[in-house]
């Protein structure tokens, strides 16, 4: 008897740690029951979302588990749990974690997908997010804000996730800090992989923001460490710190155009980053700096070629007295033991003087407040060709003080003690990384320096003595960049391969047919003749269109409606036509945007092509954005309108492309302007939209323009009109450049064809 009675009881102890882990999980299969089981849930209760897609759900996860028993809301098997259409998620209450969730194929119906609080009194504290992916999970329309992720509270985390993707307007992540409840909160963002954020074509697509302007002195003491942050384009700021006390620790900027931003608030640590840049972009940057208490230490920047706001270091003069929401000068500041290879004037001092713009600009706008008490030390800088000029100063620097920074070649810059000349060398490890072949020893010791106490790769600096991020030797294992590090375990975001496919086709029929079904990467090729479209042709993948005889280029006359295009360009359209000739009734458009819902970017690239008798050789409505237009050996005559890029005219910031090349092409009886590319607003630090407008033949052109302009840029920062010939042009202007951009044409020739002028200082609309 006593036999059985010990085999039973091994029987239920065997029962409890086997199943009884399991005697408060749920498993859910629709929202009621999803309901029903947060109502009930109790510390220690899985809450398990059956797999498959959960469509248009707002889903509110309240509870108070405790610390060792925390209430989950997991997927049945992580990633196969999708949040689609019309979704979000709230957290409210304490100890609450949410696992392996896939939000895709939709957008929120509210200001966040993923809100740390159900409401303004039921916020979240020590809750989780982890092994979770949001992608593509966008506004239908670009305009329209929101934050895929607001943190509320305090002690919460993200963590392991990957987000990417966001196209509309605002910060990816915001930490909040609006409330005593909500600072000193010790948020932890880490191990997370942030995918690509497409360049958004104005202000307000920032992947993280901590906290804003009116909360800017509020201590954050947010964490954010160990993330990926992969070409995160969205604008000039990927990380806009703007509360106090944070850290952003070992972190990876790859290939990113834009910058980790010291906006606003003070005593930050930056420590450990790196910032890898490549040859094919000069607007991946590094860090901004403006505010007081800052301490820069062991960071590396690879090949940063941004200027201004984006260089790899940027101090910024500040306003005197400044308004909470413009910019504070820098004071007590150390920026010390980093490394910079391969960059191009990496240094760049009172970034933003502006004391010229007193006409155009009110006080508070003007940055005269030079860095005060800010130390430069124990950098390193490296350049496998000679860079002479490591140093770009806008205004004094004797506020600054340089000590035992060290460069292998000369220092040509106007601020020579900065920087020793040292012979040394650096040895390739990796694709991005160099590291010393030796320690260069000499050190300044300033105060508070001893708190440094590790490099780079926590390798400790009380053994050894090292100028720049890394002591010597390096482990030889560093420099190794494995996504798989980063991010949701069960995620890849490795895109399949695409075998591109040649259509080709004889008629209209088969045409329109070939565009509707052709998978992405596909080539349409038209046998010669005549095709006589009267509806449009939609664009929503990425495809060629192109005469499958070089030698006589097919034809497509459009016979449709007044005001509809030939091409429809949608959402991730993506549209080379090449060697084609289109003909138009003078009443529609060869290419035009969709007028509505335009959540992500189009690219138009056109080559060896002829467009005559349209309205608008290219129309794009507001909202719309094209990330890339290409215009190339083309001839266009005979349209009332040329390009227009001008519909984003509230004079936000926004512009409707952010690079235009229009190079070895003829314009020929055009009657309006030949380019209306257009940005409003005052936003010093946007740096688009880009124009090339190069070896081109334009005549004949801008009769009706009501300007008197032949190509409008207004507010357009890069521009470049080189090289090319006006010949009889009934206009006023051909250009007119912004000179403050350094703006100015070259190598043009101009024959009956008014001038090209300069307006120093734009007078532009305040944003704030």
């Amino acid at each position: 008897m006593k036999l059985i009675k010990n085999m039973l009881l091994l029987s239920f102890v065997f029962a409890f740690f086997s199943f009884g882990i399991g005697e408060n999980d749920i498993k859910v299969n629709n929202p009621d029951e999803l309901n029903a089981a947060i109502k009930n849930a109790v510390p220690g209760t899985e809450i398990i979302l059956a797999n498959g897609i959960w469509k248009d759900i707002q889903i509110k996860f309240f509870g108070n588990g405790t610390n060792e028993a925390p209430i989950i809301l997991r997927a049945e098997t992580p990633g196969k749990v999708t949040i689609e259409g019309i979704s979000d998620l709230k957290i409210g209450g304490k100890y609450l974690e949410v696992r392996g969730l896939y939000f895709k194929n939709g957008f929120t119906p509210s200001k966040t997908v993923i809100d740390f609080r159900l409401d303004s009194t039921t916020i979240a504290n020590h809750c989780k997010v982890t092994d979770c992916v949001i992608k593509d999970f966008t506004q239908s329309n670009r305009s329209k804000k929101d934050h895929w992720i607001e943190f509320w509270g305090r002690n919460n985390e993200l963590s392991h996730c990957y987000i990417a993707g966001k196209s509309n307007s605002g910060p990816t992540i915001l930490v909040s800090l609006a409330g005593n409840e909500n600072t000193n909160n010790y948020h932890q963002i880490v191990n997370n992989h942030f995918g690509p954020r497409p360049r958004k074509g104005g202000p307000h697509g920032e992947t993280i923001q901590l906290g804003d302007s009116y909360t800017s002195m509020a201590p954050g003491f947010t964490n954010v460490s160990n993330n990926l942050f992969e070409r995160c384009d969205g604008e000039v700021e990927v990380i806009s710190n703007k509360s106090n006390n944070n850290e952003f620790r070992n972190n990876i900027f790859y290939k990113s155009e834009g910058s980790l931003v010291l906006r606003h608030g003070n005593y930050c640590t930056i420590d450990g980053n790196f910032f890898i840049g490549d040859d094919a972009s000069d607007f991946m940057g590094g860090i901004r700096v403006i505010n007081s208490g800052h301490w820069i230490t062991n960071n590396y920047f690879y090949k940063i070629k941004g200027k201004e706001f984006r260089s790899a270091l940027a101090v910024m003069n500040g306003v005197p007295k400044s308004p909470q929401n413009r910019y504070n000068q820098v004071t007590d500041v150390v920026v010390a033991y980093n490394t910079f290879v391969d960059c191009v004037a990496p240094w760049q001092f009172s970034v933003g003087a502006n004391m010229d713009k007193k006409e155009v600009l009110p006080l508070q706008e003007i940055r005269s407040a030079r860095p005060l008490r800010t130390i430069v030390a124990d950098n390193l800088i490296f350049n496998q060709q000679a860079n002479d000029f490591p140093i770009k100063a806008y205004d004094k620097v004797d506020g600054v003080l340089f000590k035992n920074n060290v460069m292998n070649g000369p220092n040509n810059s106007d601020v020579k003690d900065a920087i020793q000349t040292v012979d040394f060398s650096m040895t390739k490890q990796s694709d991005w990384l160099y590291v010393p072949t030796s320690n260069q020893s000499d050190v300044f010791s300033g105060f508070d320096f001893e708190t440094i106490q590790k490099d780079l790769f926590g390798k400790k600096r009380a053994n050894s003595s090292a100028i720049g991020a890394m002591v010597f030797p390096v482990d030889k294992s560093k420099g190794q960049l494995d996504k798989k590090d980063f991010g949701a375990s069960w995620f890849s975001d490795e895109n399949k391969k695409t075998v591109s496919k040649t259509i080709t086709v004889s008629s209209e029929k088969e045409l329109a047919e070939a565009v509707s079904k052709a998978n992405p990467g596909n080539v349409i090729e038209l046998k010669k003749g005549i095709y006589n479209l009267g509806n449009s042709l939609v664009i929503d993948k990425s495809i060629t269109i192109r005469s499958k005889d070089k030698k006589q280029a097919a034809v497509i006359l459009y016979k449709g409606q007044a005001n509809s295009s030939i091409f429809l360009m949608l959402p991730n359209g993506n549209l080379t036509v090449e060697n084609l000739n289109l003909k138009g009734e003078n009443t529609q458009n060869a290419f035009a945007t969709k007028e509505k819902d335009m959540a992500s970017a189009y690219n138009l690239k056109i080559r060896n092509t002829e467009i005559s008798g349209f309205d608008f050789v290219l129309k794009a409505f507001k909202d719309s954005f094209a990330d890339t237009i290409s215009i190339d050996h083309s001839v266009i005559k005979n349209c009332k309108n040329g390009i227009s890029l001008a519909s984003e005219n509230d004079d936000q910031g926004e512009y409707n492309a952010e690079f235009v090349y229009i190079r070895n092409s003829k314009f020929d009886n055009i009657q309006n302007a030949v380019l209306d590319y257009y940005r409003g607003g005052y936003d010093e630090s946007t740096i688009g939209g880009n124009l090339v407008f190069q070896n081109n033949l334009v005549s004949n052109s801008g009769a009706l323009e009501p300007s008197g302009i032949l190509i409008k840029t207004r507010g357009i920062i890069q521009v470049g009109i080189t090289n090319n010939t006006f010949s009889n042009n009934p206009v006023k202007a051909i250009a007119v450049f912004w000179g403050e951009k350094k703006q100015e044409p070259k190598d043009n020739t101009v024959k009956n064809s008014g001038e090209f002028k300069t307006e120093q200082n734009l007078k532009l609309k305040m944003m704030y």
